[in-house]
């Protein structure tokens, strides 16, 4: 899996995050993980031809001391379709720019 790794995190960093996480993002059903939802204007061709499996979303896994952002594009609706793909230039510069926020905001050192 191609993803995005934030590790050694202090206990107050992983905190700080996971209040950043819970008050901007949607939380998922596992306790730790989140989903950043992809604007419409970034879907892929492919994406943009299935509305049904929408939304899509960038899995975000925060544990005890690492924080995992997935570039993988997922459905929310379908766990198996064409329209699920690692992320493209533009959908990865968004994942990025939402992470170096957030560290920014939250002053993360790790």
């Amino acid at each position: 899996m191609r993803q995005f790794l934030i590790d050694e995190l202090s206990r107050e960093e992983r905190d700080n995050l996971d209040n950043y996480l819970k008050r901007t993002l949607k939380s998922g059903l596992i306790v730790g993980m989140y989903w950043l939802t992809l604007p419409d204007d970034l879907l892929s061709e492919a994406q943009q031809g299935h509305e049904e499996c929408g939304p899509f979303h960038f899995g975000i896994d925060l544990s005890k001391d690492k924080l995992i952002a997935e570039l993988l594009v997922r459905s929310e609706a379908n766990l198996h379709c064409s329209c699920i793909s690692y992320a493209t230039k533009e959908q990865r510069d968004f994942l990025l720019r939402f992470l170096d926020t957030m560290l920014a905001e939250e002053q993360i050192r790790a």
